[in-house]
């Protein structure tokens, strides 16, 4: 058992658990992780995809009452249906493209430090410029979930798919995108975090399935502990976002992904760092 290995994938769980649910693009600081650390090859970018699904169960059992209340009901709760079909819908648009483009055109043409850094900054921009026009939070549209209609949920989704750019960012994409859409903040956070849920299992299950060639029973162990740490990474980024949208705005983020792009680009263009693709 490689310990050094093993060392660098929990380090990329704690990337992912940390960077997944905030508007600062897990894959984005995956990408610049696994360069830093040498960490480049199909199987490195395969074990990336396949760690969100720790990420996941993080959300699952934060909003565990929701979720299985929800399943349970489907064939009494009229409102049960209509949440779980806004999510099947809002899932809808990034399972087509992202079946169809992910691994032609997205993958090879855009994983790279110099896209990365650029949408970082442009995203951040947007962000400002989001949260410089949003209206108090008690004036949003829809205030909750269950107010969503399936239009909403489906635009939502279309917005999502932007987190497919990296550094982009898909929590960013859907929650900012909610609020421009009319969900409040807190609203438009918790759908993104319901959307995680089929959308990051679909694309872990996908790269797995589609990459099994590469991978042996050997990399269990940097499986394990990538999704292990990713797991406890993430819960406590969740409960920890989760307070902080009751009362805060996500300029701080925007100011972070700004200055962050800005280093990533001085450094590849001068040469400073060698950022693999």
């Amino acid at each position: 058992m490689d310990t050094l290995l093993l060392i660098k994938a929990a380090i990329m769980g704690i990337v992912e658990g940390l960077t997944e649910f905030l508007p600062i693009s897990s894959t984005g600081h995956l990408i610049l992780t696994g360069s830093l650390l040498g960490m480049t090859d199909e199987k490195s970018k395969v074990f990336d995809v396949a760690i969100q699904s720790g990420a996941i169960i993080a959300v699952v059992i934060v909003y565990w009452q929701r979720v299985w209340g929800s399943l349970t009901s489907l064939g009494s709760s009229a409102q049960a249906r209509r949440f779980v079909t806004n999510v099947a819908i809002g899932f809808l648009p990034a399972a087509v493209i992202g079946f169809f483009a992910y691994k032609r055109f997205i993958k090879p043409y855009l994983f790279n430090a110099p896209v990365v850094a650029s949408a970082f900054i442009v995203g951040g921009l947007i962000i400002l410029w989001v949260e410089r026009r949003a209206r108090p939070q008690t004036e949003a549209r829809i205030q909750s979930v269950d107010e969503m209609t399936p239009m909403d949920a489906f635009k939502v989704g279309l917005v999502q798919c932007l987190g497919m750019i990296p550094g982009t960012s898909r929590s960013g994409s859907t929650i900012i995108g909610g609020m421009l859409l009319g969900l409040s903040r807190k609203t438009a956070t918790d759908f993104s975090f319901f959307l995680a849920i089929p959308t990051l299992i679909a694309a872990s299950v996908f790269s797995l399935w589609s990459e099994r060639h590469a991978l042996s029973w050997a990399d269990l162990p940097m499986f394990a502990v990538g999704f292990i740490v990713s797991f406890l990474a993430a819960w406590v980024c969740v409960r920890w976002l989760l307070r902080y949208v009751a009362s805060h705005s996500f300029v701080p983020f925007a100011w972070y992904r700004i200055a962050f792009g800005v280093l990533v680009l001085v450094t590849s263009y001068t040469g400073m760092i060698v950022w693999a693709d």
